[in-house]
């Protein structure tokens, strides 16, 4: 049994339980305290609460325990509206008012500003949303076997552990209806599905894509082969009783990897592509195509930056990291030029296409690594008034921030998935004449601890 000593005195030990006061929220949302000076990161706990745990694991500088009482609970603690709480990988803070979630989210980003990136400035206060639920545009449900049963739902936390589910409070409910009948065609005619251990089967991934202003639905069979038995039988099902239906794809991923989506979609009911939008812009979506899927917030989202881009109709304007040119096309409306950058060949052909299907004509669109292609750019004259980043979790590759304070823009504006790495790049940039003028979070993911933030970066020398 591992456990952990202070001068050769046994302090801590996995299975005991200590009553521990939490006087801080880790960054995924875990309640912290101290025992002798030690982090301990306690699952289900919240700031401010006294609470019986029971230590999982110790180590050197850290344990992590599961909270077995609430002694003194917060004012903040609800009880969890969903029934799966306890089970379900997907939302962890259940348990904290959405006012504190929000609370939480506006001091996660202070925290990692100032602690990553020594960065002192303004964070308002997280715009969360009117009702935080049926949320999300994109569903994404593993297959597998339970006791014997072909079964779909969603992960326990951090395993692979499939807990079948049958309802979620952030799903939308034409994805539940469509998971429904899948599993009965499933059910019904025992199709294989997918054993990761073993790499058999058929079935991996049903995933849904809802078009939230227009209706139109778009499923995803992803499959461990080429082809799957009694296809006809699950199409007219779904035809039958999905409204809205417009695409059914079959995507083949034959790889042992956790990746969901393989590289080859055939397309075996309906359009290619299902449409939506955001504000007044319509965009084309494919099954691998990229694009937020809280609509409602996206919209406060990319209103932020381009208000923060304070573009008068006169500007030059770089979109690094553009995908199929979400912002890029928010951007132009109110742009002289908008040059947008991305690395995959297939989100820049749904770029083109979504600026024609839109008629906007005063934007480019270069497929390329961002760092590239900018100081490209930079060699054939192209200066940039303003740059407007959204990359990945991972943040922006540092030859990226090279060539943007190179091209030296009165403004930059940097929309970010990850505090963390945000913190990082916002000191590169202030180490380099700019100053982060403020940050606004916003929450894209209710009853989860990730946020969004876009941050407005004025050059000051």
């Amino acid at each position: 049994m591992r456990k952990l000593s202070f001068g050769g005195e046994v302090m801590l030990q996995i299975g005991q339980k200590i009553e521990i006061e939490i006087t801080g929220m880790a960054h995924e949302g875990q309640g912290v305290g101290r025992v002798n000076g030690l982090a301990v990161f306690v699952e289900g706990a919240l700031k401010g609460e006294k609470v019986l745990a029971r230590i999982e694991k110790v180590s050197k500088n850290y344990a992590i325990s599961r909270v077995e009482k609430i002694i003194v609970p917060s004012p903040e603690r609800v009880e969890p509206p969903c029934p799966y709480s306890e089970k379900c990988g997907g939302c962890s803070l259940q348990h904290l008012s959405y006012k504190g979630q929000l609370d939480f989210k506006t001091q996660k980003v202070k925290d990692n500003l100032e602690r990553i990136g020594h960065i002192h400035t303004t964070v308002l206060e997280t715009i969360g949303m009117d009702i935080p639920f049926k949320y999300r545009n994109k569903a994404q449900y593993p297959v597998g076997k339970k006791d014997g049963r072909a079964v779909l739902g969603f992960y326990k936390k951090r395993s692979h552990e499939l807990v079948p589910i049958r309802s979620c409070l952030i799903q939308h409910d034409l994805s539940w209806q469509v998971a429904d009948l899948v599993g009965e065609w499933v059910e019904k005619y025992q199709i294989p599905v997918y054993d990761e251990i073993k790499h058999e089967g058929l079935l991996r991934h049903v995933v849904t894509r809802i078009g939230a202003k227009t209706g139109e639905v778009m499923v995803v069979l992803v499959i461990n082969g080429k082809e799957i038995p009694r296809l006809k039988e699950l199409v007219d099902a779904l035809e039958k009783n999905v409204e809205g239906l417009t695409s059914i794809y079959l995507n083949i991923n034959t790889k042992k990897t956790n990746v969901i989506l393989g590289e080859e979609n055939i397309l075996v009911y309906g359009k290619t592509y299902i449409i939506d939008f955001i504000g007044e812009i319509k965009f084309t979506l494919s099954p691998n195509s990229f694009f937020q899927v809280n609509p409602v917030q996206v919209e406060v989202l990319y209103s932020k930056a381009l208000e923060y881009s304070a573009l008068t109709g006169q500007e030059t304007v770089i979109d690094a990291y553009c995908g199929i040119g979400t912002i890029t096309l928010f951007l132009a409306k109110k742009a002289k030029k908008v040059y947008g950058i991305e690395l995959v060949p297939d989100a820049v052909k749904d770029a083109l296409k979504n600026a024609r299907l839109n008629g906007i004509e005063n934007v480019e669109f270069i497929e390329g690594a961002s760092e590239e292609v900018m100081f490209r750019l930079l060699k054939q004259g192209v200066r940039a008034d303003v740059i407007v980043m959204d990359p990945p979790r991972r943040g922006c590759e540092e030859g990226l921030l090279e060539a943007a304070v190179k091209m030296n823009p009165s403004r930059m504006v940097y929309v970010s998935c990850n505090p963390a790495t945000l913190a990082r790049d916002l000191r590169f940039l202030e180490d380099r004449g700019y100053k982060t003028e403020l940050v606004q979070p916003v929450d894209m993911f209710p009853f989860t601890h990730h946020v969004e933030c876009v941050a407005l970066i004025r050059l000051i020398y």
